[in-house]
């Protein structure tokens, strides 16, 4: 696989690509193409990786993409891209721009202050919201939501439920919490998950059990409206050697349409060590869950789900640590586009991967 990268003053271009268009099997979306940022990519200073949220901004039709680097390898940042997609082509991904995400006196984040993974456009005023996972000590552990402006100035922070903060035997587990983030309802509801159960939740996913994880709504001004149990699968398989690393967990959410509030896109991420990564889409509904805001998990009403897509169905070259997804442009016949992005973790045995996959939705 080629990959040519065009450089100028204020463009990256990413070309590096697989053109496809297989269909998961019983489900109406089918591959666009994928392509491929070249590893250690250097733009306007930075390095292009970890990239670990992505949304569409309405009124350019370009995309933001957030990068999780703690400030090791540069200040904690945003990058802008423009993603040429139809219904037959991924084209060229290039990227238009970077700026450092602030605090509230106006500097930069020091080195493993903020975790950020996920980062979307605000609907209403066209800000960035853009969740983080938590620092490492001495830096607070607590996850948190924040607001910056176009420029990556600070511009707010939303309070959190109670129970999404760190105590010594409570709250989100360590580079376990909140990933996904998503707008709902046309701007009013602010929808976030958590990646693995709550510590007062019971243990994380296994080879042989699932887990239930939170998912939380807001109103836009921070409000708790309620909390949702979502139903994560078993781990896929059994890493080799038994005794190694492996998850699942939710790395992504999206709502299913802007104006619906019910209804979300999850992406649910597994990595097993000797195996390799499984990333399956579901579509979920809070209609006929329980609220259990302020509850323990037990005896609660999951929330309803349905297998969208399954990454392995699609003759990817690979698939890798997907982390963001969002809504592109339609393409024409009922069909819109979903794309997809890879955080590669800063490694050279993993990729930073644009997907784009052709959903004819509702299905």
């Amino acid at each position: 696989m080629s990959a040519r990268f065009l450089a100028a003053t204020a463009a990256a271009v990413i070309t590096t690509g697989l053109l496809a268009s297989p269909v998961s099997a019983g489900q109406r979306v089918r591959l666009i193409g994928e392509r491929i940022v070249p590893n250690g990519l250097v733009y306007e200073g930075t390095t292009v990786g970890g990239l670990s949220g992505i949304d569409r901004d309405p009124r350019t039709g370009e995309y933001v993409l957030i990068s999780d680097d703690r400030s090791s390898l540069g200040p904690a940042r945003f990058y802008t891209a423009r993603i040429d997609v139809n219904a037959k082509r991924l084209g060229d991904v290039t990227f238009t721009g970077t700026r450092p995400l602030l605090r509230p006196d106006g500097t930069t984040y020091p080195k493993d202050a903020v975790d950020p993974e996920e980062i979307r456009v605000d609907p209403w005023t066209g800000r960035y919201t853009w969740s983080q996972e938590g620092g490492r000590p001495p830096a607070s552990a607590d996850p948190s939501i924040h607001q910056a402006t176009r420029t990556g100035r600070f511009a707010g922070e939303l309070p959190l439920p109670k129970n999404l903060h760190v105590t010594p035997t409570s709250g989100p587990r360590s580079n376990l919490a909140l990933e996904g983030l998503t707008y709902a309802a046309g701007g009013t509801l602010l929808v976030s998950s958590v990646e693995a159960p709550l510590t007062e939740d019971g243990p994380v996913p296994t080879p042989d059990n699932g887990a239930l994880t939170r998912i939380t709504v807001q109103t836009r001004a921070g409000h708790l409206l309620a909390q949702y149990a979502y139903p994560l699968e078993p781990i896929f398989a059994r890493p080799v050697p038994p005794t190694a690393a492996a998850d699942n967990g939710i790395s992504a959410i999206v709502a299913a349409d802007p104006f619906d509030p019910a209804r979300l896109l999850v992406v649910e991420r597994s990595f097993v060590t000797g195996v390799g990564n499984k990333v399956r889409i579901y579509e979920a509904s809070t209609i006929g869950a329980g609220n259990v805001a302020g509850r323990a998990l037990t005896g609660a009403r999951p929330m309803r789900k349905k297998l969208i897509a399954d990454l392995a169905d699609f003759g990817l070259s690979k698939v890798d640590n997907i982390e963001g997804i969002t809504w592109g442009p339609d393409v024409g016949r009922g069909e819109r586009s979903l794309i997809l992005v890879s955080d590669d973790n800063f490694s050279a045995g993993q990729v930073t991967q644009v997907v784009a996959l052709a959903v004819r939705y509702p299905q």
